[in-house]
């Protein structure tokens, strides 16, 4: 029958056809029929998932992904190896032959001298503690400064400017050298300018005149070693050439005490031509209890927003308003974490159980004696003394 047959003689159907989506058309007003058409035979659930679920996923790693890297670090990172724990013997009243045998070393017959060498940024309150409590028993206190910072921030040579008022009762003792920042443009790690200071420190230790078997603290200016603990390393013969500090670890203040895991504070007796200053572990064997590690115990908000910006991992500032003073004064009353990041710990129980704000301490035994004689002058490292001075 005629009227059945198509034009090319095939079958015909009367019935209007509404699929479009096998037409060629390329005009614009195809587009949403085009995308009905790609989205045809997804169920609403996927539709949702695609377009809510997914980006929500982005946005939140994107945010929080240096806390789920950190969090997940024990599946990628192992612990490194256990340090050689020395015990820590020390009494007031015990004679430095008796502390030297207890722990199996032998007494000298004149003590070694002592060298405490630092890199000076911007602490001048720690550094006044610091210097004060090594006071009796250093040698000679050698001091290198620059006029910028890890990251390349130029900054004022602060030493310098407080040297004649804050310092002066070490004038007789002081080695002090500046450099100037290379300032390289494109240069992105910090610890590349970090490494070159300290080459300028051996050369200033040795323009200080520091010989073979001479002690050398090498540790930032927050990390404090006790008095008893380098006069006891004077005195004893047989010492570990490096020995490691295990420091008391506190944030803000000595009312935030995090743990007693500081460990890169060491002291060397130095060998010509074979030690250099350096920041990292060097040997196995460390002495517990040597002392204090204040980090991040500043007097003003402004010095908290710079030391933020200035540091070698000035990465962690991951947003702006990480930086404002208001949050900055919040986070450091409530004992939380400045980064907004999650413990540096190597098990998931250590991690956990140092997750969220660092319980306050109302404890200010055995801290610096300085800092207790002057306790008015510094009480903004003391417990119940969370404000800060704006600048």
């Amino acid at each position: 029958m005629w009227w059945m047959m198509g034009e090319n003689g095939g079958p015909y159907c009367s019935k209007k056809s509404d699929d479009l989506c096998g037409t060629q058309e390329s005009d614009r007003g195809f587009g949403i029929t085009r995308l009905c058409c790609m989205l045809r035979g997804i169920d609403l659930k996927s539709i949702i998932f695609l377009l809510v679920i997914v980006p929500l996923c982005v946005i939140g790693v994107y945010i929080h992904g240096l806390k789920i890297s950190y969090f997940l670090r024990p599946l990628w990172e192992s612990p490194p190896k256990p340090f050689h724990n020395i015990p820590h013997y020390h009494h007031e009243n015990a004679s430095m032959e008796s502390l030297c045998k207890l722990h199996g070393w032998g007494v000298r017959e004149y003590p070694r001298r002592v060298y405490d060498a630092v890199l000076f940024s911007t602490e001048v309150e720690l550094l006044t503690i610091r210097w004060q409590e090594l006071y009796p028993y250093v040698t000679q206190f050698v001091l290198l400064e620059s006029n910028s910072t890890f990251t390349g921030l130029p900054k004022p040579l602060v030493f310098a400017s407080h040297r004649a008022e804050e310092f002066k009762f070490v004038e007789p003792r002081l080695t002090y050298g500046s450099i100037g920042g290379r300032f390289k443009k494109g240069e992105k790690n910090p610890f590349y300018e970090e490494a070159y200071q300290r080459v300028a420190l051996d050369q200033l230790l040795r323009l200080a005149g520091i010989t073979d078997d001479d002690l050398l603290i090498m540790s930032d200016v927050d990390e404090i070693p006790s008095r008893h603990t380098i006069n006891l390393l004077r005195w004893c013969d047989d010492i570990p050439e490096i020995l490691h500090l295990r420091l008391k670890n506190y944030l803000y203040s000595f009312e935030f005490a995090v743990d007693d895991k500081s460990w890169r504070a060491s002291v060397h007796r130095y060998k010509t031509g074979k030690t250099k200053y350096a920041h990292y572990r060097q040997s196995d064997e460390i002495l517990a209890d040597s002392g204090w590690h204040c980090s991040f115990c500043f007097r003003r908000i402004s010095e908290f927003v710079f030391k933020m910006k200035a540091y070698s991992h000035y990465d962690r500032v991951r947003f702006g308003h990480y930086l404002n003073p208001k949050r900055v004064q919040r986070v450091i009353c409530n004992g939380d974490d400045l980064f907004d990041m999650i413990p540096e710990e190597y098990t998931f129980k250590d991690i956990i159980g140092k997750m969220g704000p660092i319980p306050h301490s109302y404890s200010a035994v055995h801290l610096p004696a300085y800092l207790l004689e002057n306790a008015e002058r510094y009480k903004f490292l003391l417990p119940g003394n969370c404000l800060r001075d704006k600048e």
